[in-house]
């Protein structure tokens, strides 16, 4: 079968949400001793999920942390301050669960899984998972970043680690990258689908100096100049000036869906890749949670495009899957009251009713 058909089966076997378990979740919400909606996102969240597993009281979460890496041959332009050998350093520090995300996830239990989906070289750590597409992605202000082909292997690889992991028991996808340069190509892939400014789109990322930042953003111009992407076709976006941790975040998204388990997007970058996602399976988007706005310029831009709120406004733009990692707190809050309030009558309090 080729890799094509494989997406495009992948992609067909989306199911949609369970709306009764979704009704009964709601209908669950109001019988508890507290204000109507009155924890706002928390309650939605809780309804979210007994859509998605089937189910008017979703059992334990088990979630896992999936960080796509993949390096950038448009770092060559100087359009970040460290070099391409970092990608690989924080990846084998995620082996070593030492990175920013492994020590926020260490808090709450849960495990991180580096995936090498195209670094310019391998993992060497026994806990990176190398799925290597391609060696880094080519210079996109001199060509295309990769073949169609491959992207649509880095979406498939995507989709398959997603499987590999439910079939270990995992039940939520929180979705993270790393990559030097990747808000480069993220950038201009934003600009080309939301057909907005360069300039409005583009962010320092690990911290570029001024003068970087307009470097930068003479960079993204060039490669879309140079590509002529058609924001009408998503791939065609991807394969010209994405990014193989971006390509391989869709399929995480997909992949979640498809398993019928919800994916966290983080910021940013994982949001240029859940849009993506949901362009080319708009059945996937059910599946997704928005869990904090970045503070990259466009990282709003994004959730609206997706028609999102995140629930929490911090500030970061750090990348990894810290931000999908912070809000995952906020299931443990929502699951707390859900399965701890008690009824209105064991609360000794009247009902409260939805008023017109």
């Amino acid at each position: 079968m080729e890799l094509v058909e494989i997406l495009e089966k992948y992609i067909g076997e989306i199911k949609p949400l369970d709306e009764k378990a979704m009704e009964g979740a709601w209908d669950y919400w109001d019988s508890r001793c507290k204000p109507l909606r009155g924890m706002g996102k928390l309650e939605e969240m809780v309804v979210q999920l007994a859509g998605i597993y089937g189910t008017v009281h979703p059992g334990e979460l088990k979630p896992v942390v999936v960080i796509m890496g993949a390096d950038n041959g448009v770092v060559a332009e100087g359009v970040s301050q460290t070099g391409s050998e970092v990608t690989a350093q924080v990846l084998e520090n995620m082996g070593e669960r030492i990175s920013s995300v492994c020590i926020m996830a260490r808090t709450q239990g849960i495990e991180v899984i580096p995936v090498n989906i195209g670094m310019l070289v391998d993992g060497m750590h026994p806990r990176i998972w190398n799925r290597v597409v391609r060696y880094g992605t080519g210079n996109i202000a001199e060509g295309p970043a990769m073949s169609r082909e491959e992207a649509i292997r880095a979406i498939v690889t995507g989709i398959e680690v997603v499987k590999e992991l439910y079939g270990q028991g995992y039940r939520m996808v929180i979705t993270g990258e790393m990559g030097i340069g990747n808000t480069t190509p993220s950038s201009a892939m934003a600009s080309v689908l939301l057909s907005r400014e360069v300039e409005e789109m583009t962010g320092r990322g690990a911290g570029l100096s001024s003068e970087g930042l307009q470097r930068k953003i003479r960079v993204i111009k060039r490669a879309i100049e140079v590509n002529g992407p058609d924001k009408g076709d998503v791939l065609d976006v991807l394969c010209k000036v994405g990014s193989l941790d971006i390509a391989g975040m869709m399929g995480c998204y997909i992949g979640a869906a498809l398993c019928k388990v919800p994916a966290l997007i983080d910021g940013f970058i994982s949001s240029v890749a859940a849009y993506c996602a949901a362009a080319l399976a708009p059945a996937c988007k059910a599946y997704m949670v928005a869990t904090h706005c970045s503070a990259e310029p466009a990282g709003r831009l994004m959730l609206e495009a997706l028609g999102m709120e995140a629930p929490i406004w911090a500030g970061m733009h750090l990348g990894e899957g810290t931000g999908a990692v912070t809000a995952y707190g906020l299931y443990q809050y929502a699951f707390a009251l859900y399965n701890g309030l008690p009824g209105w009558n064991d609360g000794k309090v009247e009902a409260y009713e939805h008023l017109k």
